[in-house]
C-alpha cells in the first residue's frame, strides 16, 4: 500500500488534482504573488455583479404593445430561456478554460474570423448599454437638478465618472461599489412602485378632464412594435456574454452556477412582479426610464436613491467591454498581469476611448427605450442566442445521427440559432423603424441636443 492510499488518496482523486491543475494552466487570469492577482471574485460577490449587469427595472414600457399577460409571459420565457443558454456557455468555459470572452469561444467552432466578428458584436454591445448607463445618469441629474444645465453636459459628466470608477482594474475592487448600487436601484424602482399606487392617475396623463390609462391584458401589436417590445424585454436579462469575464476573475470558476441561479432568478421575478404593477397603475404612460412614472417628487427621490446604481451599473458595462480589449491586446505577454507602463496606459487607454465612444453614440440615440432595443436586436440576439446554439451543437454533433431524443434535441438547437438569427434582423427592422417616426414626430429632437430628457422642466 502506498503512502497516497494510506491518506485516502486514490487515483480518481490525482485523475481530478490533475484535470484541475491542466485548468488553472489554461485560465487567462493566473493565480500569482508576485504579479497582478485578478481571481479575487467569490460566486456571492459574483451574484452581485451579474444582476447589477441586469439593469432591467429601469425600462418597462413593453407593456403597451404586448398588454399584461403577452408581457408576462415574455418576461418569464425569456428569463428561462437566457438562463439556460448562459448554462450551455458555462459549461462550455469550464472545458475550455481559455475562453475568457465569447470571442474566445466563438473561435473554437468558428475559426478566427467567427472570433473577429463576435468580437466586435461584442464590443459594440457594450459601447451600446454604457451609452445608456449614460443616458441614465444624465436623466437622473437632470430630474434632480430641475433640468439646471445642458442635458450634453451632465452626459459627458456621466461618462467622465464613469470612466473613472471602470478604470479600476479588478472587479473585486469595485466590488464595494457594486453592493451599494444594487440595493440603490432595488430601493428606488420600490419607491416608484409604492409611489404609482398612491396616485389616482398616472403622471404622465392628462391631469384634468377624461383620459385613456391604455391597459389591456391582451393585445396585437404591428410587427414593428411587437419585435421592439420583444427585444427589450429580452435584453432585461440576455447581459449573460458579460458573465464570462467575470467568471474568469473567480477564485474558483467551477462555483459560476450558484452566482447565476440566483441572479436570474431575483432579476425575472423582481422584472415581472415590478412591471406588473406598474403597468397596472400607469398603463400606457410609463415613463421611459420607469423611475419617471410617480410624479416629480417621487422622481426625485427615485433618481437620487438610484444614482449610485446608475453609475454602478454603467461602471460594469464599460468594464467588461474594456477588459474583453485589454485582454485581446496584452494577453499572452507579460504585461497582462504586472503593474508597468503598458498595462496601465493600455487598460486606461481602453476605458477611455470606449467610454468617449459610448457618449458620442448616447447623444445621437438619446432615448433609453430604444437605445436598449437596439442593443437586444443587434448584439445580445447573436450572443446570447445564436452563439450559445451553436456552442451546443459543436459538443453534440454525435446527436445528429443518435437516438430520437439526440435528434430532437439536435434539432431544437438548430432552431435556437435561427430564432436568433429572426430576433436580428426582425427586431432591428423594428427598432429602426420606430427611431425613424420617433425622429419624425419630434419624440426624438436632434443629436447632441439641450433639451431635458427626464420631463423634469
Amino acid at each position: 500500500m502506498t503512502g497516497k492510499e494510506q491518506v485516502g488518496f486514490t487515483s480518481t482523486d490525482a485523475e481530478n488534482a490533475s484535470l484541475s491543475d491542466s485548468a488553472e494552466e489554461h485560465e487567462v487570469f493566473k493565480k500569482t504573488e508576485d504579479g497582478v492577482q485578478f481571481r479575487n471574485v467569490g460566486w456571492f460577490k459574483a451574484c452581485i455583479l451579474f444582476s447589477l449587469r441586469q439593469e432591467c427595472c429601469l425600462y418597462l414600457p413593453h407593456y403597451s404593445s404586448l398588454g399584461a399577460v403577452g408581457g408576462a409571459i415574455s418576461i418569464v420565457a425569456w428569463g428561462a430561456f437566457n438562463t439556460y443558454a448562459f448554462v450551455i456557455m458555462g459549461n462550455f468555459r469550464l472545458s475550455r478554460p481559455h475562453c475568457h470572452s465569447v470571442a474566445d469561444m466563438m473561435e473554437v467552432v468558428g475559426g478566427v474570423v467567427g472570433k473577429e466578428i463576435t468580437g466586435f458584436v461584442f464590443l459594440v454591445g457594450y459601447v451600446l448599454v454604457t451609452g445608456s448607463g449614460i443616458v441614465g445618469v444624465s436623466t437622473a441629474l437632470n430630474a434632480l437638478s430641475h433640468h439646471s444645465a445642458c442635458t450634453v453636459w451632465w452626459s459627458f459628466l456621466a461618462m467622465v465618472v464613469t470612466v473613472a470608477t471602470a478604470s479600476i482594474r479588478k472587479f473585486t475592487h469595485i466590488g464595494w461599489f457594486t453592493y451599494a448600487g444594487f440595493i440603490s436601484i432595488y430601493a428606488a424602482v420600490l419607491i416608484v412602485v409604492i409611489g404609482v399606487t398612491t396616485r389616482d392617475r398616472p403622471a404622465a396623463a392628462p391631469q384634468t378632464g377624461p383620459y385613456e390609462l391604455g391597459y389591456v391584458n391582451i393585445n396585437n401589436p404591428g410587427f414593428a412594435a411587437g419585435m421592439v417590445a420583444s427585444s427589450t424585454i429580452f435584453v432585461s436579462s440576455a447581459g449573460t456574454s458579460a458573465f464570462l469575464p467575470i467568471i474568469s476573475e473567480m477564485r474558483n470558476p467551477k462555483d459560476y452556477k450558484k452566482a447565476l441561479y440566483p441572479c436570474m432568478a431575483l432579476v425575472t421575478a423582481s422584472y415581472l412582479a415590478f412591471s406588473l404593477v406598474v403597468y397596472r397603475w400607469c398603463g400606457q404612460w410609463v415613463a421611459s426610464p420607469s423611475l419617471g412614472s410617480a410624479g416629480q417628487t417621487v422622481k426625485m427621490v427615485s433618481y437620487g436613491v438610484a444614482l449610485v446604481g446608475l453609475v454602478a451599473s454603467a461602471t460594469i458595462y464599460l468594464h467588461v467591454g474594456a477588459k474583453y480589449l485589454f485582454v485581446r491586446i496584452l494577453g499572452n505577454t507579460r504585461h497582462l498581469q504586472s503593474n508597468s507602463v503598458t498595462h496601465w496606459g493600455t487598460w486606461l487607454g481602453c476605458t477611455i476611448i470606449l467610454g468617449a465612444i459610448s457618449f458620442v453614440l448616447a447623444e445621437a440615440i438619446p432615448i433609453f427605450n430604444y437605445l436598449i432595443a437596439l442593443v437586444g436586436s443587434l448584439c445580445f440576439a447573436p450572443l446570447a442566442i445564436c452563439l450559445p446554439g451553436l456552442l451546443w451543437l459543436h459538443d453534440h454533433g454525435n446527436y445528429r445521427k443518435g437516438s430520437l431524443t439526440q435528434k430532437v434535441k439536435f434539432i431544437l438547437h438548430i432552431g435556437m440559432v435561427l430564432l436568433g438569427l429572426f430576433i436580428l434582423v426582425g427586431a432591428t427592422y423594428g427598432v429602426i423603424i420606430q427611431i425613424k417616426a420617433a425622429y419624425a414626430d419630434g419624440t426624438i429632437g436632434s443629436t447632441f441636443t439641450c433639451a431635458d430628457n427626464s420631463n423634469s422642466s
